[in-house]
């Protein structure tokens, strides 16, 4: 007789890693593969130029001034021979509209340029970069320090790297409060230990986001806090160059001697060394297709060509191509005739026509500008000799490098006489005066109780330069 087996107990639902889902992929450290190629040589290059732009032009002198100064306690821009003023904003405007759509016309045309050989974080990236395979070796051997246990080797390795990485970090901002400080100022006070509690504080904060944006989050920046990463595929279409996986040439893939007939084996060129995803800064595989995260640095290429080479394969399983190549609309050689677009076209007409406008703007601009401010107090008078008098005060702004005397007249009522406060009105470079000024009109021309006038003031050395300014003419 056979005895029954007790009933099982119960079965535990499954744990609760299997109900879970992250909010957000927990980062792993990415350490890329050194690359050397054309879009390398690229970016060393631009990196080199634009930093050299950024450290050297606030140490570039020009008329015995920085050359390149926003003076905001004195309310002054200097960019060259240029002086701007606030009331000069319409340029910044011009610029950061020039600006965007200059990024438009580029990403339309080849994708992420500004991302991949421009940003200050891709820059700053690649130079912390440079830092560390300089002081802890290629990725392998980064990689092995990574795991391995702190000992005295790797306090040191990674100590240099730290305060090499802050010296850099603390040397950008100390660069980038140049521009808003004079710089050779800012250096003796730094010097003397007199720095002032601003200027500490914005060296302190550049420097630390520096050296954690580029030591530490480097592609977290690009994949998760740059809007750019979000919208760019709004200004994508077929015909944009972008860095692509050309699967029709490449698949199947598959690892093969460098003696094997490739075709004869039915396999395509990519030999699946994974080389292009070792390359990556972000970490991503291009053969998976276009990904928001990838910036367009190129270095898959490069890493890819490479192999190519070795492998006695023709280049280009990786390049920068547009969609309808790949899905065989036209080929490699009809791109340049596919850039001029209507998209294209647009934003280039409006940059031609925005930027002449800047251009001419500057070209005409005239160095002098003029504010009136009425006597609020006493709109109008009545003199001994039964005239109106309206008091004004003219604010008075040289914008030009050299002194001028100033004429002052006023039209709009027949008769009407100026009565400045000071017979010679003079104002040296860049220097901002007021001029008490009062109008005198026979009550029997005012035709109502407001009449429009107008003041002009002229250089006298230069008919080119003047302001003209209208206001109220209040009667009694």
């Amino acid at each position: 007789m056979t005895q029954d087996k007790p009933p099982s107990p119960p079965q535990e639902p499954a744990a609760d890693t299997q109900f879970e889902q992250q909010l957000y992929a927990i980062r792993q450290k990415i350490q890329p593969r050194a690359v050397h190629g054309v879009f390398a040589n690229w970016r060393i290059s631009l990196v080199l130029l634009t930093q050299l732009l950024y450290y050297g032009l606030p140490w570039l002198q020009w008329d015995n001034r920085q050359a390149v100064l926003f003076d905001l306690a004195a309310r002054k821009f200097y960019i060259f021979g240029l002086v701007f003023w606030p009331q000069d904003f319409i340029y910044l405007t011009a610029i950061l509209i020039l600006s965007a759509l200059a990024l438009f016309l580029f990403t339309a045309v080849a994708g992420r340029l500004w991302c991949g050989y421009a940003c200050p974080q891709t820059v700053y990236t690649e130079i912390f970069m440079w830092v560390e395979s300089w002081l802890e070796g290629d990725h392998v051997a980064r990689k092995k320090l990574d795991k391995s246990p702190w000992n005295a080797v790797k306090i040191r390795k990674r100590g240099l790297k730290h305060l090499i990485w802050i010296v850099i970090g603390l040397w950008t901002g100390f660069t980038f409060v140049g521009y808003f400080t004079p710089i050779q100022t800012l250096a003796a006070e730094v010097a003397s230990f007199g720095l002032g509690p601003w200027e500490t504080f914005w060296i302190l904060f550049y420097g630390f986001a520096t050296w954690g944006n580029a030591g530490f989050m480097r592609e977290q920046v690009c994949k998760y806090m740059c809007p750019y990463a979000r919208f760019q595929s709004v200004m994508f279409d077929s015909d944009t160059l972008t860095v692509t996986y050309d699967s029709s040439i490449g698949e199947p893939r598959g690892p093969r001697s460098k003696k094997v007939d490739y075709k004869a084996a039915g396999l395509g060129t990519c030999i699946d060394c994974g080389v292009c995803v070792q390359v990556c800064p972000t970490g991503i595989d291009i053969r998976n297709g276009l990904q928001y995260e990838c910036i367009g640095c190129a270095a898959c290429i490069d890493g890819c060509d490479q192999i190519m080479d070795k492998m006695n394969y023709p280049r280009g399983l990786i390049r920068y191509t547009t969609e309808n190549v790949v899905k065989g609309k036209y080929p490699d050689s009809g791109i340049l005739s596919h850039i001029l677009r209507l998209r294209t076209m647009i934003y280039s007409v409006l940059m031609l026509v925005i930027g002449g406008a800047f251009v001419y703007s500057l070209a005409t601009r005239v160095p002098l500008r003029v504010d009136v401010v009425r006597d609020r107090a006493t709109l109008s008078k009545e003199t001994s000799e039964g005239l109106i008098e309206n008091v004004y005060r003219l604010q008075l702004i040289n914008k030009d490098n050299q002194t001028h005397r100033y004429t002052i007249s006023a039209e709009g009522i027949n008769g009407l006489q100026v009565i400045a406060g000071s017979r010679e009105i003079s104002a040296a470079p860049l220097q901002t005066i007021d001029i008490p000024v009062s109008l005198i009109a026979d009550p029997v021309e005012l035709k109502g109780r407001s009449i429009e006038v107008r003041f002009t003031i002229q250089a006298d050395d230069n008919p080119g330069i003047k302001d003209v300014v209208a206001t109220k003419f209040f009667n009694r």
